[in-house]
């Protein structure tokens, strides 16, 4: 029997598939995947207690603003003196917040915020304090916006040469200063030394004339009720001083010699002062005072002029970037938040007062801004 014959059929070799191991390189990477898919989806869901600051909608105080119904209204309506037509816009900012107590966001929205410019990153605690609910800090807000449309009509026609009674209050008291344990946060100041004090920069002048050798005698209200007392005030960064922070406030019971009516719904904060000021001494004034030109701001401001810090600057600079408005108007003593935080194309002017942020929109209007205006100083 032959074995073998030349162009007989042969089968192929049996060939057998044997099993692939992969490296310790690849096991690692896989490893690191399933990993990475399991953190992405706790972050997808888990809570974060922070609250996310953003962009909000910009509001022109010449222009319009929707009602509880939705209508587009006026946004500033005032009756009962001359109004005058207006040119350009006067932008009021906002800040959307992202995050409730209820509703806290989650971390891979976090994550995100952090590396996003225009946003900024909170701890919860600081808009929700533990022991207050969200309907408490929504009202409180609320009240907020009110008193600060108050203060801001009494500014406006202070500025205009409107006499409106005012009161000066205590905000704060430093804690170890010469007023720690006499003075209380909501005290009025009535008189210093005998002076009737009727402006914050009145108070600082009589502690100063007064000295750090003698107490100086202050009435004050207190409950509805005059009380006097005696503080000695002390040296501080070079000058006599009590050691408080004052404001003004519109007198209560008094009324305005100018019908002003703001509408803005669903917005809250003091923030808006010193715009809601500037809108109506521009609807007051017969020169439009923007010139046509789109200026945005911020900054609270109390009855007196003085224009104070907000919340949030960094996202109204984005804000007023977004909206093609290239003049920003920042409270002086928020500049440490606005130093390297300007958006591109956004000229930042630092004021302090109510007169200051007029002067500096009427240079714009004029085309004479320069950089000889107030500007936040570079760190």
């Amino acid at each position: 029997m032959s074995l073998y014959s030349e162009g007989a059929d042969v089968a192929p070799p049996l060939r057998v598939n044997r099993p692939r191991y992969r490296t310790g390189t690849e096991r690692a990477a896989s490893i690191a995947t399933l990993v990475a898919t399991l953190i992405g989806m706790v972050l997808l869901v888990l809570p974060a207690p922070y609250v996310l600051e953003s962009p909000g909608p910009v509001y022109n105080t010449l222009g319009t603003a929707a009602d509880e119904s939705g209508k587009q209204v006026p946004l500033m309506s005032i009756t009962g003196t001359t109004v005058y037509p207006t040119t350009g816009s006067l932008n009021l900012l906002t800040v959307s917040l992202s995050g409730t107590p209820d509703r806290p966001p989650s971390w891979w929205n976090v994550i995100g915020a952090w590396i996003d410019p225009t946003q900024t990153v909170r701890p919860m605690d600081l808009f929700f304090p533990p022991g207050v609910s969200q309907k408490q800090v929504e009202e409180q807000s609320q009240t907020d916006m009110v008193d600060s449309q108050q203060d801001a009509i009494a500014a406006a026609l202070v500025s205009l040469g409107y006499s409106i009674p005012l009161d000066v209050i205590v905000a704060g008291v430093s804690t170890g200063s010469p007023a720690d344990g006499i003075l209380q946060p909501g005290d009025i100041i009535v008189s210093v030394n005998g002076a009737v004090m009727t402006g914050t920069e009145e108070v600082r002048t009589a502690v100063r004339t007064n000295g750090t050798s003698t107490a100086a005698t202050v009435v004050l209200m207190r409950g509805g009720q005059n009380t006097t007392v005696q503080v000695t005030p002390r040296s501080i960064q070079g000058s006599p001083a009590l050691g408080i922070a004052v404001g003004t406030a519109v007198r209560k019971g008094s009324t305005f010699p100018v019908d002003v009516k703001l509408q803005l719904d669903n917005v809250g904060g003091p923030s808006a002062g010193m715009m809601f000021a500037l809108g109506i001494i521009d609807r007051l004034t017969p020169t439009p005072l923007t010139g046509g030109q789109s200026v945005a701001g911020t900054g609270t401001i109390d009855a007196s002029g003085y224009v104070g810090p907000i919340g949030g600057i960094s996202q109204k600079m984005w804000a007023a970037q977004r909206a093609g408005t290239k003049w920003f108007l920042a409270p002086r003593s928020d500049c440490p938040e606005v130093v390297g935080r300007v958006p591109p194309g956004l000229r930042v002017f630092a004021v302090a007062t109510l007169a200051q942020a007029r002067a500096v929109v009427e240079d714009i209007a004029d085309g004479t801004a320069s950089d000889s205006l107030p500007i936040c100083p570079a760190r």
